[in-house]
Formats: C-alpha cells, structure tokens, sequence
C-alpha cells in the first residue's frame, strides 16, 4: 500500500468578512427600489434550526433529532450616516428605524443581502427591525446595532453582481 502525497490545496486566500452587502428595498407598492444601507461595520448573517427529539427502539440508545424548523436573521452594527450641510440622517437607515417603532405591515422591511465578490452567498427576505443605538459615549462616533428578524423564509437569489467581476 503505497501512501498518498499530500496536495497543496488551491484555495490559499482568506475570505474578508467585508464582503457582504445589505440592501433595503426603498419602494412604494410592488415597485422594488433597491437601496444600500450604508455604514455596516459588522455584518453576521445566521440560522437557527429547531430539532426535535426523534428517537426510536431501533436507535439501540443512541438519541436522534430531526430539524423542524429553521429560522434566520442578521446582527448589523452600522456608524450612523448623516448628510454633512441638512443633517438628514440617510433615507435606508432612517427607514430601519421607523419600522423599528411601527406595528402591522409598517414593521416589516425587504431586505437583501449578497456577497460584494459575486460568489453565490445572495440571499433576501422579509424582516421586522430592532434599533438600538450603540456608540453614546462623549467619544464615540454614533453607532446603531439593528437586528433583522425574518418574517418566512429566506429566499436564495442571483447575486446582483454575479459575472460582473466586482
């Protein structure tokens, strides 16, 4: 038995966890206007899966589970933009917040999220909006930690810069 040479794997370069982009639909009706949401300085897409004790006799004392649920949402820090002579804080931002405050349909926001490379990690969905301000210290630039939880499923999707070399 002949013992078989290690290869060098080709893949040597370390993802940057920058690579994602959030974007927030800013339309009116059925008309979707894709806006980006400016200022993340950390972005942590997850799901969750529920199991379910599944086991039987025949799994001789070994437990078993079985996911019946899965739930996603998103963790984003961002520095709070605001336009340098108005003031005015940044329309998708600002729109966050308000779904953060509002009941019924107003507190849901469509949202989508993709890699900036192209690869195909492109995903979008809807979600209702924590908004916690984060950075309040006299020093501290202004901060917001939102929270995305998504209302159904995630929903992959091409990825908008797919093939354009970005």
């Amino acid at each position: 038995m002949t013992t078989p040479t290690p290869t060098q794997p080709a893949e040597t370069e370390t993802a940057l966890a920058r690579r994602y982009r959030l974007e927030l639909d800013m339309g009116t009706g059925s008309t979707v206007t894709w806006a980006i949401v400016p200022g993340i300085n950390d972005f942590a897409p997850k799901v969750d899966q529920t199991q379910q004790p599944s086991t039987t006799y025949e799994d001789d004392g070994w437990a078993d589970q079985t996911p019946t649920e899965y739930a996603w949402s998103i963790e984003a820090t961002m520095l709070h933009r605001c336009h340098p002579d108005t003031k005015a804080f940044n329309p998708a931002q600002l729109k966050l917040r308000k779904a953060a405050e509002a009941f019924g349909a107003g507190a849901s926001v469509h949202v989508r999220w993709y890699d900036r490379e192209g690869r195909d990690d492109a995903y979008e969905g809807r979600a209702l909006v924590q908004w916690e301000r984060d950075g309040t210290a006299t020093d501290d630039l202004e901060s917001i930690k939102v929270t995305l939880t998504g209302k159904g499923k995630r929903t992959p999707i091409e990825n908008p810069l797919k093939g354009t070399g970005a």
